[in-house]
């Protein structure tokens, strides 16, 4: 199997996708932008950084580079893709997925520790764990806060492709327990299929016991279970 890390100008978290995805069993490489996909690509994985700088709009431009016509085709095509912080940025702005992260409601960059919920379990990320299951993930993002129109809003919550909301350690949401003024306090979604995700915080900074937990460890292994499957 063969995970692609697709690298732009300005990623800085595609080495530490690419360490967790091994430590989980994924045979992962990290692929410049313009070199296009592997032909033998089994799952694709946008990482978090700053492609760009974030001008015009966070993920804006990486969105438009020729790679993102190949993620696309190989989501449509079922192949897992998921895309974290900066990623989950350019893979809204190349409409792998609803809605768009803005800046955050506090105009700062956030960088902490946040719970989240299980919405979804069902799915080949949140397998691992349980619906209702409280996790703690890094964020560390100035545009973070996610943004949707209500009738989408209301699609994705009635066709259960809200994956993750921000909460408290009690498991309510709450706007003390939303760290970026997100819509109804949604922290990742799906796309058309459930094998392309997006989220804000970061599972691959929580996937080692000896630094930052483990707590999105199972999300990379589904991921690895995912592509297996290909």
């Amino acid at each position: 199997m063969t995970v692609a890390i697709v690298r732009f100008g300005g990623s800085n978290c595609d080495r530490d996708a690419l360490r967790a995805l091994d430590d989980v069993g994924v045979d992962a490489e990290i692929v410049w932008h313009e070199d296009g996909l592997p032909e033998d690509v089994t799952g694709v994985m946008l990482p978090g950084g700053f492609s760009y700088g974030d001008y015009l709009r966070a993920g804006a431009m990486a969105a438009r580079s020729p790679i993102m016509n190949d993620v696309r085709d190989a989501a449509a095509d079922g192949v897992p893709v998921l895309g974290v912080c900066n990623g989950a940025q350019v893979g809204c702005e190349s409409g792998l997925t609803d809605g768009a992260f803005t800046t955050n409601e506090s105009a700062r960059f956030q960088c902490e520790h946040v719970h989240l919920r299980v919405e979804n379990a069902d799915t080949p990320w949140t397998a691992g764990y349980e619906a209702g299951d409280v996790i703690s993930l890094p964020i560390a993002h100035g545009e973070g806060r996610y943004e949707v129109d209500d009738d989408r809003l209301t699609q994705l919550e009635t066709n259960d492709r809200v994956l993750f909301r921000y909460c408290d350690e009690d498991g309510e949401p709450s706007v003390d327990a939303n760290p970026n003024g997100s819509k109804h306090n949604v922290a990742g979604v799906l796309g058309e299929r459930d094998t392309t995700a997006v989220l804000m915080p970061h599972p691959e900074r929580a996937a080692l016991a000896d630094v930052g937990g483990t707590d999105g460890r199972p999300l990379l292994e589904g991921f690895a279970r995912a592509v297996d499957a290909e």
